[in-house]
């Protein structure tokens, strides 16, 4: 008659089987405009899911310069959709992980209650000294930024004010600390509860081509467990309504 297994072993069957899948780390560069929803969610995912989110804030330029002199992300959420689908042209992001996580609006803001009007007519009187934006050659919001004063007629009067932020994030830093009077930002920036602090005008979409911000699993994440759950808890709904209560569209 066989001996019966140990008890130890028989206690670490029960729990390989009882346990779920092992928790991971999954490493993301997030586009700046995208901190408060991802801070938002991430925790939320990591509640869910028991993996843990790294998460690293910057300009969409800058994070695909690093990615491809092998910065260790499995995640890019850019603030557009040129840079993944350039990533995943390079053999750098897995084909067919690309998606639309947002569609930005772009804000012209204040923190001074009542500077800004409603039409934007402040860009065209120029009653300020200096108007902040994100980097246009790193940052999608700048180029929008630019796109924008083009369209009215006044990017050319305004460039000697115009203070050039490496990110969006910069950008509303010179603006809360007065450093410039005004800035051109990321609705989620400003919106605080569903209402906007300060005073702003948004930027009609007509001005500025479609903010269309795309998630991509990077070569590093690919066949990572918890880099496929993070792009599916996006998907989810939990996800896409934290994403809309920010000023989002989908």
């Amino acid at each position: 008659m066989k001996s019966p297994l140990p008890l130890f072993v028989l206690l670490i069957a029960a729990f390989a089987v009882a346990s779920p899948a092992r928790a991971d780390e999954v490493s993301l560069a997030v586009a700046a405009n995208f901190t408060a929803p991802m801070q938002k969610i991430a925790v939320e995912f990591e509640k869910e899911t028991g993996h843990k989110v790294l998460a690293s804030y910057g300009s969409t330029g800058k994070f695909y310069a690093q990615i491809k002199n092998g910065a260790p992300f499995e995640i890019l959420l850019a603030a557009d959709d040129e840079t993944p689908a350039r990533l995943v042209k390079e053999n750098a992001a897995v084909a067919g992980s690309q998606f639309t996580y947002a569609i930005g609006k772009l804000v012209l803001w204040s923190a001074r209650p009542g500077f800004v009007d409603g039409a934007g007519e402040i860009l065209k009187n120029g009653t300020f000294d200096h108007l902040a934006l994100a980097n246009p050659k790193l940052a999608p919001y700048g180029a929008a930024a630019v796109e924008a004063m083009q369209a009215l007629g006044v990017y050319d009067r305004l460039q000697p004010r115009l203070v050039i932020a490496e990110n969006i994030a910069q950008a509303q830093q010179f603006v809360s600390s007065g450093n410039a009077s005004l800035g051109f930002l990321a609705l989620s920036q400003v919106l605080k509860d569903g209402k906007i602090e300060g005073s702003a005008w948004m930027v009609p979409a007509r001005l500025y081509q479609t903010i269309r911000q795309d998630a991509v699993i990077l070569e590093r994440g690919k066949g990572k467990p918890a880099a496929a759950a993070m792009l599916k808890y996006l998907k989810g709904d939990k996800a896409q309504a934290v994403i809309k209560s920010c000023g989002y569209e989908l």
